[in-house]
């Protein structure tokens, strides 16, 4: 679903991304992991179009992000560590303003926020603007309008901050269920015991450097995910 070739991105003299590659097949949710300035919101920013990048390729469903970007971006959806959205608008203009943009049928987007919104008990407030939302429900707004267009792939950045554990949780079987449908996920997060029990793959960027990858019994081995990951954060 995502593959990620030998991806380099440079800000002046620095490396922010240096010579990644990664796969991301349908069915996996994939977590990536790595200290603060590791790299992994250039790498997600460029999968999803944001960033351009110096060297490599990206590919989503075996097309380039760059040469056929809006090809690609029908096919995915982004939820940035600090959604940026519309405060003008009110929550249910948001959401029927991202179903407009990817098509999505008048009954569709009602049936899916209708459950989503109830899901996170967020329906009461659609009607609200969005500038009187607090940071966890601007995150539950995000989430809502990602799974609007029901996208192939869904990139996330710290997708859990900001949560309340029953909206954590919520979006955690939401994650499963994408992919049980044949959908992939690739997430960052610093939330270690999350990522252990929800990720089937898990990545760790160091440096922009790719330092470990693979099934999650693959990096953990009989040790704990945190552990592996202050073992490789001093070396």
């Amino acid at each position: 679903m995502l593959r990620i070739k030998n991806l380099t991105k440079t800000y002046g003299n620095k490396k922010a991304v240096d010579d990644l590659s990664l796969h991301i097949q349908r069915g996996e949710i994939y977590g990536f992991i790595g200290h603060n300035g590791a790299g992994k919101t250039t790498t997600l920013k460029s999968v999803v179009g944001i960033l351009d990048f110096d060297e490599g390729e990206i590919l989503i469903d075996s097309k380039s992000i760059r040469k056929s970007p809006l090809e690609c971006k029908r096919l995915i959806a982004y939820i940035p560590d600090n959604p940026d959205l519309y405060d003008f608008m009110s929550g249910i203009k948001y959401l029927n303003f991202v179903s407009d943009i990817f098509g999505v049928a008048s009954d569709e987007r009602q049936e899916k926020i209708r459950k989503y919104a109830d899901a996170f008990e967020l329906t009461k407030d659609l009607a609200q603007p969005v500038s009187s939302y607090s940071h966890g429900m601007k995150q539950k707004l995000a989430v809502i309008s990602a799974w609007l267009h029901s996208p192939k792939l869904i990139v996330m950045d710290e997708p859990f901050v900001g949560l309340d554990p029953k909206a954590a949780f919520n979006l955690k079987e939401m994650m499963r269920e994408h992919c049980d449908k044949g959908g992939a996920i690739f997430f960052s997060t610093h939330v270690l015991e999350v990522a252990e029990k929800l990720c089937d793959k898990v990545a760790i960027i160091k440096q922009g450097k790719l330092i470990k990858s693979g099934t999650m019994e693959e990096v953990r081995g009989d040790e704990s995910l945190e552990e592996v990951f202050l073992e490789l954060e001093t070396e």
